[in-house]
């Protein structure tokens, strides 16, 4: 049997080598064997075979043998495929290329920013080769290297050339976000730092940032948010809007709250309005036509209140009912609800709907003055000249509940809290794609608007704290690394619409954290345990604190952000001091940092950032750290992830001690003790959190998920001042346990 080499040349078949390259990969992993791998892929070997080949079948076949009971195969094809990447990309698999080869000819070849060989002399990039450890590339699970190779390693997508290895990126990620330092002493050490808390899985970067740093392309905002404005022009070049930043791989969230209901007046009835649908359907189109294929897909998710006109035809758009004629399918849909809804609810009372443009201040105040809010609503609804329609609150909420289980897409936004609970003066209208953003928005009226307008688009850089692999100690200064970069970013980004950049005036960043099932179940708690909250809060708690402090000092160094008068924050307002009390009645323990000399600090020298927290869904670059996705429990020990390239297989970390530890999201009792730890993280997250609900449809003798129960867990978020809800999960025993990135905010957006 022969087999042909990369080189073209034919030798015979030697299964020596095999054995020689197996015995490498397994070296020092327990649970594996060189035997076992050979019997599963000898039956793949045959004559003429190329080495590439082999190698494939290699690392395959100990991906398909990754089971919870043999979990370290995981481990075994990283190796492989570690091997197999620096053979491809460099044609040698150790003695690693110096950086400063790497740059030249990644710049050359068009892939690397030519800015870099502007920032660092050769002589200080030299020096960053003593920093790199490219051993580290062996510390990635299977999972992990296939999807840092799938969508975060810089590649020709027609060819599939690969430009680099992981340690490279993650240094050339640094050496990008951090030139701006002037010190280069200084500099090199807060690369360094930056690079190991990176490169050790400390810290978890999102989509844009992973992919597009170091890149010519420098748009690496994760969410934008859009707002509609009640006529064409902003109607239209908000679409624009759409098009460029689904292009510049960032997720999109859109109001269209103030856009006026179908058979609505235009020029005083020369025409009747055609309603938002045909609009919607348009903005599906633009977002789907400018998707990054092969990193991630365009997708959206546009807000409404519930008092909406044509609310009753907003909550049926996901489902698959109906003709396309009266579908907007491929978005996602939010639901803006607030205390008079829940009220009413309760009270089994009417709600009435209206047209935003026939309902004067009512938009402004709803989720932002109740109370204000209530007064012009009632007044509304007695008026006799303007259309209106009342239904049941619970026939609404009913409906929203079925379609939300249907859809599993259906999204709820407690405007109220939003607000009431934000580190902004400003309102808060809207939030992003996954729904833990919430940045303040004005409607976009022309393409062209610029920062001497009103019109502003909001962005949020992303990132997320490791919490599985940082100790306590260790937080304050990985918060202070996290800052640093994530601030850097907004300066060294560019803004396709000039109306975003406002950015540089609010500097908002969105901190979250992942792996916290298994930070819970190291510490063997669950998810239903009452303890689980008083573990959360002193997490939380430093967390933000840290973030906070590291956002002071990084003022004193370089200025509080332009509009920090406008946030909360300049009046010593902090989040420690706004939350929903109910948390009170969940956690005992007390505060334990010294927050009141903090909050002097904050109002002596201000913060560099207007936010600092949003809890995302960490879906692809959980397999990049080998973690649990950001605050969710898993859905099995072992989790197959869809991509384009095929299944990957992933383990919940650290299987073999904390197998029978781990909350699974299907067996939890109910979604209360999920909803405490949501609503305890939300009492020192100043934005929002990307948090969901689980079903598990055997639970019931019927088979079938009760609607009240559904209602329930949407009451009790309210309750507990959980200010959205992204997916409802559910589990009927018909599927295989696969989530499909393309499907999920990991393929669409603003995942991390």
């Amino acid at each position: 049997m022969r087999v042909e080499k990369r080189d073209g040349r034919l030798e015979d078949f030697n299964i020596e080598k095999i054995h020689d390259v197996l015995f490498w990969a397994t070296h020092g992993i327990k649970g594996v064997t060189v035997s076992d791998i050979e019997i599963k892929i000898a039956p793949q070997i045959f004559d003429g075979i190329t080495s590439v080949q082999i190698h494939e079948v290699l690392i395959q076949g100990c991906a398909d043998m990754i089971t919870e009971k043999t979990p370290n195969y995981q481990h075994v094809a990283a190796n492989l495929l570690n091997y197999y990447l620096r053979k491809d990309v460099f044609g040698i698999s150790d003695n690693m290329p110096p950086l400063l080869d790497v740059i030249k000819s990644n710049i050359e070849s068009g892939v690397y920013d030519k800015v870099i060989l502007e920032n660092y002399t050769e002589s200080e990039i030299k020096k960053f080769d003593n920093i790199i450890k490219h051993k580290r590339d062996y510390s990635f699970v299977y999972a992990g290297l296939q999807q840092l190779i799938d969508k975060y390693l810089l590649k020709d997508r027609s060819t599939g050339r690969i430009y680099e290895t992981p340690q490279f990126m993650y240094m050339l990620i640094c050496m990008t976000l951090l030139a701006d330092e002037k010190n280069k002493i200084r500099r090199r050490s807060l690369i360094k730092d930056l690079y190991n808390d990176l490169s050790t899985f400390k810290i978890s970067l999102p989509t844009p940032i992973m992919c597009g740093v170091r890149t010519p392309s420098r748009q690496y905002s994760s969410c934008t948010l859009i707002d509609v404005g009640d006529n064409l022009p902003s109607i239209f070049h908000s679409n624009t809007a759409v098009g460029y930043y689904t292009a510049n791989r960032a997720g999109i969230g859109l109001n269209f709250g103030e856009i006026r209901g179908v058979g609505s007046k235009i020029r005083n009835g020369e025409v009747v309005h055609t309603g938002v649908i045909p609009f919607l359907k348009m903005f599906e189109s633009t977002t789907k036509s400018c998707t990054q294929n092969g990193v991630r897909g365009g997708s959206s998710t546009t807000h409404f209140p519930f008092w909406h006109k044509e609310i009753e035809d907003i909550l049926v758009l996901k489902n698959n009912r109906g003709t396309d004629d009266n579908r907007v399918r491929k978005m996602d849909y939010s639901i803006q609800f607030c205390r008079l809804f829940y009220r009413r609810f309760v009270e089994d009372q009417s709600i009435t709907l209206f047209s935003p443009h026939e309902v004067p201040d009512l938009f402004e105040a709803f989720g932002y003055d109740n109370d204000k809010f209530e007064e012009l609503y009632e007044q509304y609804e007695r008026s006799r000249t303007i259309y209106k329609k009342k239904i049941k609150a619970r026939a609404l909420f009913n409906h929203f509940c079925k379609e939300r289980i249907e859809t599993g897409r259906m999204y709820v936004m407690n405007l109220d809290h939003c607000n009431d609970h934000s580190s902004f003066n400003d309102k808060i209208k809207m939030s992003n794609l996954c729904q833990e953003i919430t940045l303040p928005t004005t409607p976009l009226n022309h393409i062209d608007d610029n920062d001497e307008t009103d019109s502003e688009i909001a962005l949020c850089v992303l990132s997320a704290i490791n919490v599985g692999d940082v100790t306590l100690k260790e937080i304050p200064d990985v918060c202070m690394n996290i800052v640093r970069s994530l601030d850097a970013v907004i300066e060294h980004q560019f803004y396709p619409v000039k109306a975003s950049m406002k950015m540089l005036k609010r500097r908002s960043i969105g901190v979250g954290i992942t792996n916290l099932a298994y930070y819970i179940a190291k510490n063997g708690l669950t998810y239903d345990d009452p303890k689980t909250c008083n573990l959360v809060d002193e997490l939380m708690e430093h967390i933000q604190f840290y973030m906070i402090k590291a956002s002071v000092k990084l003022a004193k160094e370089k200025g509080k952000c332009e509009w920090f008068d406008r946030t909360k924050y300049s009046k010593g307002i902090l989040p420690i001091d706004t939350y929903c009390k109910s948390v009170n009645k969940i956690v005992t323990r007390k505060l334990k940092l010294p927050w009141e000399k903090l909050r002097k600090e904050v109002k002596e020298h201000g913060m560099r950032n207007s936010t600092l927290t949003a809890l995302m869904p960490c879906e692809s670059s959980s397999l990049v750290t080998n973690s649990t996705n950001g605050i969710e429990p898993p859905r099995g020990l072992l989790s197959i992830k869809k991509s384009k390239q095929g299944l990957i297989p992933q383990v919940v970390p650290d299987i073999y001690n904390l197998r029978t530890k781990y909350t699974l999201a299907y067996e939890m009792n109910n979604n209360v003790g999920y909803t405490n730890i949501v609503g305890v993280i939300q009492k020192y997250v100043d934005q929002a959190i990307s948090a969901n609900h689980y079903y598990n449809f055997a639970k019931y003798e019927s088979g079938n998920l009760p609607m009240s129960e559904v209602a329930r867990d949407l009451l009790y978020a309210y309750k507990m001042g959980v200010k959205t809800l992204y997916y409802a999960n559910t589990d009927d025993g018909k599927t295989d346990v696969i989530e499909s990135e393309e499907e999920a905010c990991a393929g669409g957006a603003c995942s991390i």
